[in-house]
């Protein structure tokens, strides 16, 4: 079982940046993935970025935040981040944390992202 808490969250102004952190306790041996998703007000959640969890990891991203976003992962500490730069309003949204495992997948209790002047 894998427990995830996200964080970094908040209110920014157009332009800004943002670093959220997810933290994952429990085994991850058997992940084999990690992605961040967003859900923004009346839209269904969608996949921002994706990260393999083998060696220093293959990412992928959505076409919307692509230039804009970075995922990583420090497996040591069993971290997840995504950086977010020139954030605009679309952006606004609750990020969530997921994990991939076979047969399961995790998600952490999402932090909401506000970016509004």
């Amino acid at each position: 079982q894998v427990q995830l808490v996200e964080s970094g969250g908040g209110l920014v102004q157009p332009g800004g940046s943002l670093r959220l952190s997810c933290a994952a306790s429990g085994s991850i041996f058997s992940i084999y993935a990690m992605a961040w998703y967003r859900q923004a007000p009346g839209k269904q959640r969608e996949s921002v970025a994706i990260i393999t969890n083998s060696g220093t990891g293959s990412t992928n991203y959505a076409d919307s935040v692509k230039g804009r976003f970075t995922i990583s992962k420090d497996n040591a500490k069993k971290m997840v981040y995504l950086q977010m730069n020139s954030l605009n309003t679309e952006d606004t949204a609750i990020y969530y944390c997921n994990f991939k495992g076979i047969g399961a997948s995790y998600w952490g209790q999402g932090t909401q992202v506000t970016v509004s002047s």
